[in-house]
């Protein structure tokens, strides 16, 4: 290959992974893998949107991503609640005009054996991690993603909606199934709206730390590391590269899938 048409294929690959000029969504971005999704697209040039339920940590993180050059807001959403949903998007549509990314990525948990597993708490969970998605991908890809014929969809799930925990480790049943729930979401709806030029797909991240794994572990890390075929957890990059293929054109011809990013914890 000459050296002009290694440059073309070069410039024509960083094409494919350009978000210049498009906006991306991201829920539960002020902390964890949130932001660290949010760094990556803002990097390539997505201008982006982060929804959280604490305004003071939704401030931090839009001034850590502005000191990186990067476009960023921040929008306090409860998405637990519906009529907070509908009040988003109605002020984005209002102050950003439109969306081409979603990344629904804002989950919580709740450990205890299912046989003590509170009514409420996994009502909770529900609410945020499967609900919530519903309710805001439903909105999005009405307002913005289906009347233009584009979108990229990116549901953060996790390696505990395709596999069970140690025995030795709390058990978080309504965390498990609504993470299995969103990847079965993930492929219907990738069925569904492909007619529409949408892509859907979702991660599924094994053990990063993060304010919501800290107590797992603290007591478990070694335990996880020793079960990682790669010996380690996830670091504050490892979840990059997978979210920008799926935000970008680099990913026109994939759908309905999900990537693992954990180490190989899922293949044995």
């Amino acid at each position: 290959m000459t050296e002009s048409a290694s440059s073309s294929a070069i410039g024509e690959l960083h094409k494919l992974f350009d978000l210049t000029g498009r906006t991306a969504l991201i829920t539960g971005g002020s902390r964890g893998l949130g932001l660290q999704i949010a760094e990556a697209l803002g990097e390539f040039g997505a201008r982006i949107v982060i929804t959280a339920r604490k305004a003071r940590e939704l401030d931090e993180a839009v001034a850590h991503l502005s000191s990186l050059g990067i476009n960023a807001t921040a929008l306090v959403c409860d998405l637990s609640q519906a009529e907070d949903i509908k009040n988003s998007v109605d002020r984005l549509e209002s102050t950003i005009g439109s969306v081409e990314i979603l990344v629904n990525n804002a989950g919580i948990t709740w450990g205890a054996p299912t046989v003590d597993h509170p009514l409420d708490s996994w009502r909770k969970v529900v609410d945020v991690n499967l609900t919530g998605a519903f309710l805001l991908t439903q909105a999005v890809g009405k307002r913005w993603m289906i009347p233009k014929r584009r979108g990229r969809i990116v549901n953060v799930a996790s390696v505990s909606g395709l596999v069970g925990n140690d025995p030795a480790m709390q058990a978080t049943l309504a965390y498990n199934t609504t993470k299995g729930g969103l990847i079965s979401f993930t492929r219907a709806l990738a069925a569904e709206w492909g007619r529409y030029g949408i892509t859907v797909n979702a991660l599924a991240p094994g053990y990063f730390w993060s304010k919501m794994t800290q107590g797992t572990l603290n007591e478990h890390e070694a335990l996880l590391v020793k079960k990682t075929p790669l010996g380690k957890l996830g670091g504050p990059s490892d979840l990059k590269g997978a979210a920008l293929l799926l935000a970008s054109d680099a990913s026109s011809h994939i759908t309905g899938q999900v990537i693992c990013v954990d180490g190989g914890v899922s293949v044995i």
